[in-house]
């Protein structure tokens, strides 16, 4: 039997094809690399953890790069930050079918999306992918037959946690404070599409918890 080196728990493990249960769809080219979707409202800390995760847990972790119709910030590379497309290369790709889920965002006039070949690439390398997404997109990814990812909905526990949060970041005005509340408030009724809720009252206890609930996908 052919045998397979992956990385898993950071370290190197042979496993001989034919005795491994078998895989969801979610990871076409690499018995252990997983799709990993990651969703939460704005002030729930999902930044702060992925950046701990990333760090700190023993997995080759990696994030999408997105693609967006917006034109660079000061410092911003394509490629690294995002993909920058004009927006008949956008349009002309949603078309192809080559966005794994995609979006406007009405008022700015700019689309964000995930490109499939963002994710199957790094699969093919062995990368556990991370897209940090929310409801919509997420749910975009779930219906889509070829995935199986493993989901996490990150969030404070409540509204009134959530709306501290929001308020002691002092970066917004109240409108936009308001604006944020009620779009958690619809975000949170979507928390049990995801397969593991992650209430994030410490976050090195939320990195931690992830990082173990990753690891189990590798047995």
């Amino acid at each position: 039997m052919t045998q397979t080196e992956i990385m898993c728990h950071g370290e190197r493990q042979s496993i001989e094809s034919g005795k491994r249960q078998q895989r969801p769809p979610g990871n076409p080219t690499d018995p252990v690399a997983r799709l990993v979707v990651i969703s939460g409202p704005s002030g729930a800390g999902k930044s702060t953890v992925l950046r701990r995760l990333l760090r700190e847990c023993d997995l080759p972790l990696a994030m999408s790069v997105s693609a967006t119709t917006r034109p660079p910030r000061p410092g911003e590379v394509n490629g690294v930050d995002y993909h920058f497309l004009d927006r008949d290369e956008f349009r002309r790709r949603i078309d192809a079918g080559d966005f794994l889920e995609w979006k406007e965002v009405f008022g700015l006039g700019h689309y964000y999306g995930t490109l499939r070949s963002e994710v199957t690439t790094g699969l093919k390398h062995g990368r556990w992918v991370i897209l940090e997404i929310d409801v919509q997109g997420a749910l975009a990814v779930f219906q889509d037959s070829r995935w199986d990812p493993v989901s996490f909905f990150i969030h404070p526990g409540d509204m009134n946690e959530l709306e501290r949060r929001l308020r002691s970041r002092g970066t917004e005005d109240e409108t936009k404070i308001v604006a944020r509340l009620k779009t958690a408030a619809r975000e949170m009724k979507f928390s049990d599409h995801y397969r593991h809720e992650i209430i994030n009252e410490s976050v090195d206890h939320s990195v931690q918890e992830i990082c173990e609930i990753l690891k189990e996908y590798c047995s």
